[in-house]
């Protein structure tokens, strides 16, 4: 694909990442916003923010439990975009770039453990169904309930549709563990989720 709009940016392999999933319009929007926040641009940063904060504070609060501590995440989390922005390479859409320092933010707030269990024992589930009576209050409850370990595997794979390869590379564990991780949130999310009806 072959993209008219090339902006004076240093990181064009960047520009490649994003010519294949956004219009032109799009990707000069975005590229303008970036040259901005980099020349430290406070109208541009609070652009930056804005444009995630609603998605990256839901993410944090679902994994740390506290809204408290989510908002401490939340600017933690922006802080470092803003420092890190000049390392953003392009491998992924921004808004996956941001997601990835959110996480490991709320994962050194809740000081998460992550147990290892030898995946050779464990069946993976290829679905995971809920049913339809459930109220999404009842389901966000029982998921806050779970491990904090469980909890981030959960969510990161089950919700915001990460592979157990980039979890395992988002929380510096092995897939074996992030698979048990999921193995396991799915059994005590289930035994929850049965209790309320039984």
């Amino acid at each position: 694909m072959q993209v008219a709009i090339q902006p004076n940016y240093k990181y064009k392999a960047l520009y490649i990442e994003y010519a294949k999933r956004m219009t032109e319009k799009q990707i000069k929007i975005e590229f303008t916003l970036i040259k901005k926040c980099l020349k430290k641009d406070r109208r541009a940063q609070q652009e930056l923010f804005n444009k995630y904060k609603d998605a990256m504070y839901t993410l944090a609060f679902r994994i740390t439990g506290n809204y408290d501590d989510a908002k401490d995440v939340l600017q933690d989390a922006f802080v470092n975009v803003f420092m890190k922005l000049d390392t953003f390479k392009g491998n992924s859409t921004l808004g996956a770039w941001i997601k990835t320092i959110v996480v490991r933010t709320a994962i050194k707030k809740t000081n998460t453990k992550f147990t290892f269990e030898n995946i050779e024992n464990i069946s993976e589930e290829s679905s995971f169904s809920i049913d339809d009576n459930l109220t999404g209050e009842a389901i966000e409850s029982a998921i806050l309930k779970l491990d904090k370990g469980y909890r981030t595997v959960f969510l990161l794979i089950e919700i915001e549709g990460y592979k157990h390869r980039e979890v395992a590379e988002i929380l510096n564990i092995s897939e074996g563990t992030s698979k048990s991780q999921l193995f396991n949130a799915k059994k005590h999310l289930r035994k929850q989720l049965q209790s309320i009806y039984f």
